[in-house]
């Protein structure tokens, strides 16, 4: 379900000039795609901003999402992978971010449980931070869906 859901969603890059900007360039393909509207990203933004980083879940990879508050019409997942990291708050470096959109809280959650699951595993990690390409990520994804 997640390498579906990630297929043409992939972007490498070597920087962003801010946390805001990895936000805005990681959910772009989503944007375009006109699953999500700009609405939703500055919610995402909003979120960092009045709760803090905690979307940056394990070290390196942060998870951007928000409340569909009408900001996001069709459920979808993003990926950025960035050469040189970006700090969040708090001095937290990112390198990797899974921005997601659900149209409801329950899909919210299957995303993030799925996402987690993947992250949990320090080889798979592991491979995520040295991947290279688009092919790679699904590869990954799909090896242990």
């Amino acid at each position: 379900m997640l390498s579906e859901y990630l297929k043409e969603n992939i972007n490498f890059l070597d920087e962003v000039a801010s946390w805001e900007e990895s936000i805005k360039v990681a959910a772009d393909p989503l944007l375009k795609k006109g699953y999500i509207t700009p609405k939703y990203i500055q919610d995402m933004i909003d979120n960092v901003n009045m709760n803090g980083p905690y979307i940056v879940i394990v070290p390196e990879i942060a998870m951007p999402h928000a409340q569909n508050e009408g900001g996001v019409i069709k459920t979808g997942i993003s990926f950025l992978k960035l050469k040189n990291s970006v700090l969040f708050p708090e001095g937290k470096e990112v390198n990797i971010l899974f921005v997601l959109a659900a149209e409801d809280s329950s899909g919210h959650l299957d995303l993030i449980s799925d996402l987690s699951s993947l992250l949990i595993d320090e080889d798979i990690m592991s491979k995520f931070k040295n991947s290279t390409s688009a092919e790679e990520i699904i590869h990954l994804i799909k090896m242990v869906e």
